[in-house]
């Protein structure tokens, strides 16, 4: 087992200068220094406002468990894990229930102070479709120490459709930043009071607070929960597949659903929210308090998300809900997450939704691009 990337060389000083999230200008600058590498000329839309985008390699390994690599590399702990190894080349099913690592296409050779997260796309998080970053000698999925030199994989493990992949394709992307980015309380509640982030009073408390908005949308439907026998979903297809052959609606007379363990579902937020230009968010990670449920499995918020100058007027946060140990009963307004934001460390020269195909600017409750509106 190898990589196909070529071992990169560390860069001693950063090709882009300021504190903050990078941009997208930012991030073209580190393909140019080599500090981001990869088998193949980027492709359009690979570079985002706030992250770059992350394509698979032509291969994928089944392995027994997820797994973190520790003090060694990724490859080696896999001889440990690895059941068989799968050629993407021609399309490959990724089977529900099952865990696979893909290496990605891009590699890295981050200076000392850049360092780096992933997220599942929007997409990929709206299919049940987890999907984790792992670096050489990590300890944590999705996080890339700074100064970090070495290949990319994608942990991905298919929940509730079973998908037919190809390389090139596009599940997870990386955000870049250095020095401090995040903003207190104090700085958010400053933004909103210049901004407005939101409409209607903002609940600041680790990041402005998202609630789930539980009343009737277009036939009382107010959220959808995934079937649990389906076919199998392409991801090449856009805009192809029939809600109803996979999704249940899920409908409410009282603001109050029940969540069912292990059953997945897409609900919406009550507020509507915007990423100013000069800012990037994340959605927080789910916390023990709030229930026995996850919120979120794609967090990147862009810059331009749902704001005036990317032509939105706010856009509601979709979220995807998975139910653990006990049934649960969600009300309306409840609180669910929280949305972190960080600050650029420069206004982006894209952003979400003015200048790119942006799939959900201006969205309310929504299934992702695969799939025909119901």
């Amino acid at each position: 087992m190898s990589s196909n990337l070529a071992s990169p060389t560390k860069f001693k000083a950063s090709p882009v200068s300021g504190e903050g999230v990078v941009p997208s200008q930012g991030i073209t600058a580190l393909f140019a220094a080599g500090a981001i590498s990869a088998e193949l000329p980027l492709v359009p839309g690979q570079v985002q406002p706030a992250s770059l985008d992350l394509r698979l390699g032509s291969r994928a390994y089944r392995v027994r468990a997820s797994f973190l690599p520790g003090g060694d590399t990724v490859l080696d702990r896999l001889a440990d894990f690895s059941m068989h190894e799968i050629d993407l080349s021609g399309g490959a099913v990724l089977e529900k229930g099952c865990v696979y690592l893909v290496p990605l296409a891009e590699g890295l050779a981050l200076p000392e102070g850049l360092s780096a997260t992933a997220n599942a796309k929007s997409s990929t998080g709206r299919l049940d479709l987890f999907t984790r970053l792992i670096t050489d000698r990590g300890r944590e999925f999705d996080r890339v120490e700074a100064g970090y030199c070495g290949p990319l994989y994608a942990e991905i493990s298919p929940r509730s459709f079973s998908v037919l992949v190809r390389p090139g394709m596009r599940l997870n992307q990386i955000r870049f930043s250095s020095g401090s980015a995040g903003l207190t309380d104090v700085d958010l509640r400053a933004l909103d009071a210049a901004e407005r982030l939101v409409d209607g009073e903002a609940h600041i408390a680790g990041g402005l607070a998202f609630s789930v908005d539980l009343t009737p949308q277009r036939g009382g439907v107010v959220g959808y929960r995934a079937k649990p026998h389906t076919g199998l979903i392409d991801l090449d297809r856009i805009g192809h597949y029939d809600p109803v052959e996979f999704w249940e609606p899920v409908s409410s007379s009282d603001g109050r659903i029940i969540l069912d363990p292990g059953a997945f579902y897409i609900l919406v937020s009550r507020e509507a929210v915007h990423v100013p230009p000069n800012y990037a968010a994340e959605m927080a990670p789910y916390l023990a308090m709030v229930g026995e449920f996850r919120v979120h499995y794609a967090g990147f918020f862009d810059p331009g998300f749902g704001h005036a100058a990317a032509g939105g007027g706010g856009s509601r946060g979709v979220l995807e809900v998975r139910c653990h140990e006990a049934p649960f009963a969600l009300e309306h307004g409840q609180v669910v997450g929280r949305l972190v934001y960080e600050r650029m460390a420069e206004r982006p020269d894209i952003l979400y939704g003015a200048d790119m195909g942006s799939n959900y600017q201006g969205q309310g409750l929504k299934l992702s691009k695969h799939f025909r509106e119901p």
